[in-house]
C-alpha cells in the first residue's frame, strides 16, 4: 500500500511524505528541523524507512531543513544542478547539503529510488528552476506540482497520466486584487512566473483529468489571498459547470482536499483500485 501525508503546505513551509512499507520519499524540506522531527514522532515515521529527498525548487518555504534533513537523516538530496546551486546560495539554508549527499536529476529522465520510478518536468517560476514530480509505485502514478506560473502542454500531459495529484491553487483573483500586498508582489503572483489561481487550478482539472484521477489535494494556499473552505468551493463550483464532481459522495468523480498551511494532514491510504465509472 502507498501513503500519503502532508506536513505543511504554503509559503510557511512545505514539505510531504510518499511512503511504503519499505520506504519513504520526502517531498521539499521547508518547515523547520524541530518541527519535522515532531511530527516523524507524532507519526510513528522510523528513521530507517526515510530514505531519500527530492526537492522541487529552492525557494526557503521548500528548502529550509534540506541540509539539517540530509545531515541527521543520512539523506541524498536529488534534484537539478541549477535547484543544488539555488540551495547552496540561499542563506536561509543554514546546514548545506553535503556534497556526497548531492544528487543531479535531469527533467524528463526517469531514475529509480527504491520503489519508486521518478520522472521530473518543468514548471514555469521564478527560482532558480522548477520541476514536478511523476511519482510511479506498481500501477499507481502520483503527480505533484506547485509553484505555477502558467500551464504549459507538459504539465497538461502529467495531469492528465495522474491517478494521485497534488496541484496548486495559490490565490482567488479577487481577494489578490483587494488584498494589502504592493502591486509589484500582486504583479509578480498573477505573472506568468508566479502562482496559480483557484480558477486556473480548477480549469486545468477540468480539461486535462481523465477518468482515471481517483484523488486531488489542492497545495500552496496563500493565507493573504485564499482561504481553504474558499478554495474548495471556488474549485468545485468550476468543475461542476463542466460536468466534473468532486467530492466524497458516490455520485464524485475523485476525491478533493485541501491541504493546510501549518498543520499535518492525515495519512491518505493510495489505492491501485479502479475507479468505479472505469
Amino acid at each position: 500500500m502507498l501513503h500519503y501525508i502532508s506536513f505543511g503546505s504554503g509559503s510557511s513551509g512545505n514539505c510531504s511524505y510518499l511512503f511504503t512499507e519499505n520506504s519513504g520519499l520526502l517531498i521539499d524540506a521547508g518547515l523547520g528541523i524541530r518541527t519535522l522531527k515532531k511530527y516523524f514522532k507524532n507519526y510513528k515515521i522510523q528513521a530507517s524507512n526515510i530514505k531519500n529527498l527530492i526537492v522541487t525548487h529552492d525557494h526557503a518555504d521548500h528548502v529550509k531543513s534540506v541540509g539539517s534533513l540530509s545531515k541527521d537523516y543520512n539523506l541524498p538530496v536529488y534534484s537539478t544542478h541549477k535547484v543544488h546551486i539555488g540551495i547552496e546560495n540561499n542563506w536561509c539554508v543554514r546546514t548545506k547539503i553535503m556534497p556526497e549527499r548531492v544528487k543531479i536529476i535531469e527533467k524528463n529522465t526517469p531514475f529509480q529510488l527504491d520503489d519508486f520510478t521518478i520522472t521530473p518536468f518543468d514548471v514555469p517560476h521564478d527560482s532558480s528552476d522548477n520541476v514536478g514530480y511523476c511519482i510511479q509505485y506498481q500501477d499507481i502514478t502520483f503527480v505533484f506540482m506547485t509553484d505555477i506560473g502558467h500551464l504549459t502542454d507538459e504539465i497538461r500531459f502529467y495531469i492528465s497520466k495522474a491517478d494521485y495529484l497534488v496541484i496548486e491553487a495559490d490565490y482567488e483573483s479577487e481577494m489578490l486584487e483587494r488584498g494589502p500586498y504592493p502591486e509589484h508582489l500582486k504583479t509578480r503572483i498573477r505573472g506568468p512566473y508566479g502562482h496559480m489561481s483557484n480558477l486556473d487550478c480548477a480549469l486545468a482539472l477540468a480539461e486535462n483529468a481523465t477518468p482515471k484521477l481517483k484523488h486531488v489535494w489542492l497545495c500552496h494556499l496563500s493565507n493573504e489571498n485564499n482561504h481553504p473552505d474558499l478554495a474548495e468551493k471556488s474549485v468545485k463550483q468550476v468543475l461542476r459547470s463542466h460536468g466534473i464532481v468532486a467530492g466524497d459522495g458516490p455520485e464524485a468523480d475523485f476525491k478533493l482536499n485541501v491541504l493546510r498551511r501549518k498543520s499535518p494532514s492525515e495519512i491518505f491510504d493510495l489505492s491501485p483500485l479502479p475507479n468505479p465509472q472505469e
